[in-house]
């Protein structure tokens, strides 16, 4: 999905690239209505986001420019401007929706969804081959097959489908599946897993589509009309390699690189500059400190996004431009060759590509069990805008068809039913006993303390007196699912190169990890007790403020000082390992920065710390 993001805030439009880019949208910026116009009108981009105050011209000029000359795709304003009159000047322009600043990250995400479903540019199947999963049917089909699963073999299905490029342990699936409170045996995966293998096959599915990736866990392969990568293919050949995590998908590395090779290019023209310099007798300090710092940054980021030579080239440029001594002959001729042959690296293709995955769009899914049609009708019209998919059951037997069927993430349950003697608090009784982590909204037609303790005791979460509007009913279940789960792990990257942050980023979100990148090291208290990270990963040389230096800083808080530090540096000697550690890191990984290795080191790091957690041997360095 492409979107075209028009916003005029430096700040704010790398916020919303980042929060796009984390749901899987590929996003084009614009920083004025004209470029937005421009763009707009010569690439075909699924949705626009359009802040309302932007230059040359406004957000609603351009809305309705665009609209005057045909424009059919989705427009999803933001506008900080909340009254009806503006509201409805908006959608007159042409708008097909609004969100009103500050607003929730996942709620605007989910109004964009909303908007691409509606256009048709989503769809709700998942697919593998030949089989796909219907996400509002919850049928499981191999061609023209219909496949019988139970309840957690189609969760089981569904998980791994959302999550392509994803690795699962058992445990990790337990928590997904069943929650901590009614977790079976580890071995209960295991069980499952072989079951629903055999139920594909079957079905005549001819290939394996889930695969043992022996120590970590379980993961999706590669569809079979897409060649898996080479490391892929290596690691089903090398048991060795299967010990540590593999190269994962370089699809998300590769669109980064996209967006810095540009960025590379400037850089190396610095130092085009600094060779042309010196060969005229013009070189200065000044123009020295820049071509170091750039062939530094080159160094360490372009080995990473598969140009390892060229971080080889970048290296040496660097140690001969280290140092206020005059460079002589031959080291001018040698840097000279150098950036030459920087240039000519650049112009080749990365090592390691493989081609894009589908994304795959998670949403809450909400069971209501209700048979008011005028409710249900308020409540299908709306759910889109609250990133809810609903599904409706009319009385309790289709209700617990459903529940066998699939769990949902919450479920909206009517007391009292017209026409049935059996009311629901039968039913809620069944779920306390067999799905007491399933979060239930009860809607009651008494309002009274006998009512409220009943359901209290029978599990309910929330509690809703009749009548209650679509808003209410959103309010409630959005508290049920907003409740703790098992949280992901949380890592701050801080390296003042950004394509090093983005990098990096991209290699460790697809394993569940959430990344802050922050390329502003002085910056970093702010954001460290913002994001609360599991683990922090500090670029050494970096300005104003160096790793060693914000390493100490950490080690001297009696709150933050047992959190761990990664450090990633491209100087090896004795001396600066030795500062680094001295200073209080834990662990270091060279430049350029190795895939496997670093997330390697991070995820076993975590899991130790978490390990000591839960013995009682420290505190957690987040307080959680």
């Amino acid at each position: 999905m492409q979107i075209l993001l028009v916003e005029d805030d430096t700040l704010m439009r790398s916020a919303l690239a980042k929060l796009l880019a984390a749901h899987d949208f590929a996003v084009a910026q614009a920083s004025d209505g004209q470029t937005g116009l421009e763009l707009a009108t010569a690439i075909e981009y699924d949705l626009i986001l359009l802040d309302w105050h932007i230059p040359q011209p406004d957000g609603i000029s351009l809305c309705r420019k665009l609209r005057s000359q045909g424009y059919t795709k989705p427009i999803l304003l933001l506008t900080a401007n909340n009254s009806n009159a503006d509201i409805v000047a908006g959608l007159d322009a042409g708008a097909d929706d609004y969100v009103i600043k500050p607003y929730s990250p996942e709620a605007l995400a989910a109004r964009i969804r909303a908007l691409l479903r509606r256009s048709g540019a989503l769809s709700q199947t998942l697919s593998w081959g030949e089989l796909c999963l219907d996400l509002t049917s919850a049928k499981v089909t191999c061609g023209e097959q219909v496949i019988s699963l139970t309840a957690t073999e189609y969760n089981l299905l569904e998980l791994f489908l959302q999550n392509p490029n994803r690795i699962f342990s058992r445990s990790k699936i337990l928590d997904r599946l069943w929650g901590f409170d009614d977790a079976p045996a580890k071995n209960a995966v295991t069980t499952h897993i072989k079951d629903l293998r055999k139920k594909l096959k079957a079905a005549g599915l001819s290939e394996e589509m889930i695969e043992t990736v022996y120590g970590m866990g379980y993961r999706l392969k590669p569809a079979p009309n897409r060649p898996a990568s080479t490391s892929e293919t290596n690691s089903e050949t090398n048991k060795d390699s299967q010990k540590n995590p593999a190269p994962k998908d370089m699809t998300s590395v590769n669109r980064v690189l996209e967006r810095f090779r540009h960025s590379f290019a400037e850089q190396v023209r610095v130092l085009e500059r600094a060779k042309t310099a010196l060969s005229e007798g013009n070189f200065n300090s000044e123009l020295q400190l820049a071509a170091e710092r750039e062939a530094h940054k080159l160094a360490g980021s372009m080995g990473t996004f598969g140009y390892p030579e060229g971080s080889k080239l970048a290296r040496e440029a660097e140690h001969l431009l280290m140092g206020a001594r005059p460079l002589q002959q031959d080291e001018i001729c040698r840097f000279s060759r150098l950036v030459m042959a920087l240039q000519q690296e650049l112009a080749k293709p990365p090592t390691a590509s493989t081609p894009q995955p589908v994304p795959a769009i998670q949403t809450r899914r909400v069971l209501a069990i209700n048979d008011d049609p005028k409710l249900t009708e308020r409540l299908l019209s709306e759910a889109d805008a609250w990133g809810i998919r609903m599904k409706i059951a009319a009385d309790l037997a289709t209700a617990r068809s459903r529940l066998a069927l699939a769990a949902p993430d919450a479920i909206l349950l009517d007391l009292s039913f017209s026409e049935t003697e059996e009311d629901g608090l039968t039913l809620l009784r069944e779920l306390t006993e067999g799905s007491p982590d399933i979060g239930v909204v009860a809607l009651a037609r008494r309002d009274s303390l006998d009512e409220r303790l009943a359901v209290l005791r029978l599990g309910a979460k929330q509690f809703l007196g009749k009548p209650a509007t679509a808003r209410e009913i959103f309010q409630a279940l959005e508290r049920v699912l907003a409740q703790p789960k098992t949280s992901e792990a949380k890592v701050l990257i801080v390296d003042d190169d950004p394509a090093i942050g983005a990098g990096l980023s991209a290699l460790l979100t697809p394993w569940g990890l959430e990344v802050t990148a922050l390329t502003e090291p002085q910056r970093f208290w702010e954001v460290l007790t913002a994001t609360s990270p599991d683990l922090v990963v500090l670029d050494l040389e970096m300005l104003p403020v160096s790793g060693i230096e914000l390493c100490q800083v950490v080690r001297q808080d009696t709150h933050w000082g047992d959190i761990p530090i990664l450090v990633v540096t491209a100087n090896t000697d004795a001396e600066s390992l030795q500062q680094a550690f001295a200073a209080g890191a834990d662990d270091f990984i060279t430049k350029p920065v190795l895939g496997p290795e670093l997330v390697t080191r991070i995820l076993s790091r975590i899991e130790r710390v978490r390990w000591r957690c839960r013995r009682g041997g420290i505190p957690h360095a987040t307080g959680e």
